[in-house]
This record gives structure tokens, sequence and C-alpha cells, in this order.
């Protein structure tokens, strides 16, 4: 059951469909993005994602799902394929560049919402790849 969460989030994100990321989510979300902090519930999540849409065009691809016998925890191992298309706070500026890099999530379920997303991918080697 969590596996088909999981797809129907992915194909959701890889829609560009936020509305339907939003619903394979709890109320209470806990989001842990990669080198930032924590946000929490769905109004949160929904502005990183906004805040993301406008940056990045990003598409996940070979995408593996893995779930724990108890349905309450699984991961993602995929790959990402992205064009930065405006500069986000911090980071190099922004003009149209392409990146490819290995990524993971880990999600923790219950009653077949995600409650926990934690994303990580080796930022260095996304600088180093728009820089």
């Amino acid at each position: 059951m969590a596996t088909e969460v999981l797809r129907r989030y992915f194909a959701a994100f890889n829609a560009g469909d936020i509305d339907g990321m939003l619903a394979e989510l709890a109320e209470d979300l806990v989001h842990h993005v990669n080198e930032g902090k924590q946000r929490h519930g769905k109004p949160a999540f929904r502005a990183f994602c906004e805040h993301m849409a406008r940056c990045y065009r990003e598409e996940l691809t070979d995408i593996v799902l893995f779930e724990a016998e108890n349905g309450t925890r699984a991961a993602a191992e995929f790959t990402v394929t992205g064009t930065y298309l405006a500069t986000d706070d911090g980071l190099p500026p922004a003009h149209g560049q392409t990146y490819r890099l290995p990524g993971g999530s880990f999600m923790e379920l219950r009653d077949g919402k995600i409650t926990r997303i934690t994303t990580y991918y080796n930022l260095a080697d996304w600088l180093a790849q728009v820089s």
C-alpha cells in the first residue's frame, strides 16, 4: 500500500501537480529538506513546492520504491534531471543550466498518508553542475 501512495506522489511530482502531491500528505506532515530547515504542515509544503516550481523544472526517473513490511515506512531512489530556471537565494545565478544527479526520499506513513518526507541529494554535485 505504501508504494502505491508513493507512486501517486511521484507521478504528481513529475506532472508538476502540487495539489496531487498534497493529496497524498497528512495534515501534520514534517518535511525534512536536504540542506534546509524542517517544514511542518501542508501549507508550508505547498509554499516550498511553489518556490521550487519557480526556480527549477525537475523530473524524477529510474524510480525504485521500497516498503517496510508494516507499510509505515517507505523509500525511493531516483535520478533527478532538471533545469535551473531562476536564481535561488544564496545559490549561483540561474541561466537555464541543466543537471542530473541521484537522489532519494525516505517517508513515514499513517492511515495511507505520508507524514514525513526526508529528501537527500548531493548538493556539492548539484553546485558543480550549475556553477
